[in-house]
């Protein structure tokens, strides 16, 4: 199993603070049988920079750290990116990194809003050879709000990426409902743990794909995992036409 969203490097941001910490959530990623994670640090907030350049190294010693540990993970280089507006500016200076060195590029909108500007950049990434991938889509309130803002993004080309907790139930009943929405209507592409630590916001990939088995079949479980390796590859993906989420009104009347 891969899993291409998770925050397993050690001291670079709010995932594990030591290496034993990290070493712990390896192992926790090999009992829930993943064998492949892409690190995807945040790039940058208040606290803390994280640069291409100094994610491919630390990616380089903890791959060494597992192997003297015996642990059969491979880690490959990622990076959760916050939007704003000279990404691509920082991604020609070799600032900002791809999923495992690929096309497919991780895009963090703010919890609460989706900046005016993210159609007109998202746009220019693809124009750029990129594909956009907005991580967890389910958990921004706008967009709870208002899902026609992540349709129109999708039908326009960008992808998204769900977490497995949100799936599971952890982070809420309405986020829950809603993850099982954008599933329903083609408007996700992508499950991962988005793991920072083994206790409370751990892997749950699991019980993400057991879920997904139980509501739509085997079938969209292959869909999903599939589609994480063909970003290891760097090939195009599968994906359905999207739909638009239908709100019912008073009485069951649309």
């Amino acid at each position: 199993m891969i899993d291409i969203h998770c925050h397993i490097l050690p001291g670079v941001d709010d995932g594990p603070k030591t290496k034993e910490e990290s070493i712990l959530m390896a192992r926790e990623a090999v009992n829930q049988g993943i064998e492949t994670i892409i690190a995807t640090p945040h790039h940058r907030n208040n606290t803390y920079v994280n640069s291409k350049k100094a994610i491919l190294r630390v990616v380089d010693e903890f791959n060494t750290i597992l192997q003297n540990e015996q642990i059969p993970l491979t880690i490959l280089p990622g990076q959760e990116t916050r939007i704003f507006g000279e990404i691509l500016e920082d991604y020609n200076k070799e600032e900002i990194l791809t999923l495992n060195n690929s096309n497919y590029l991780f895009l963090e909108f703010p919890s609460s809003s989706v900046p005016r500007y993210a159609e007109r950049l998202l746009y220019e990434i693809q124009l750029e050879g990129l594909n956009p991938i907005i991580v967890h889509p389910e958990r921004n309130k706008e967009i709870l709000d208002n899902p026609n803002i992540l349709y129109n993004l999708v039908k326009n080309g960008a992808l998204t990426q769900v977490t497995a907790a949100s799936l599971a139930g952890f982070f809420g009943k309405s986020i829950k409902k809603f993850s099982y929405q954008l599933i329903e209507n083609n408007l996700t592409h992508f499950v991962a743990s988005d793991a920072h630590n083994i206790h409370n916001r751990s892997f749950k990939l699991n019980e993400a794909y057991d879920t997904i088995e139980q509501e739509y079949g085997i079938d969209s479980v292959y869909l999903f995992k599939e589609n994480a390796e063909m970003i290891l590859d760097g090939k195009l993906i599968f994906k359905e036409v999207p739909q638009q989420i239908k709100k019912k009104k008073l009485f069951g009347i649309f």
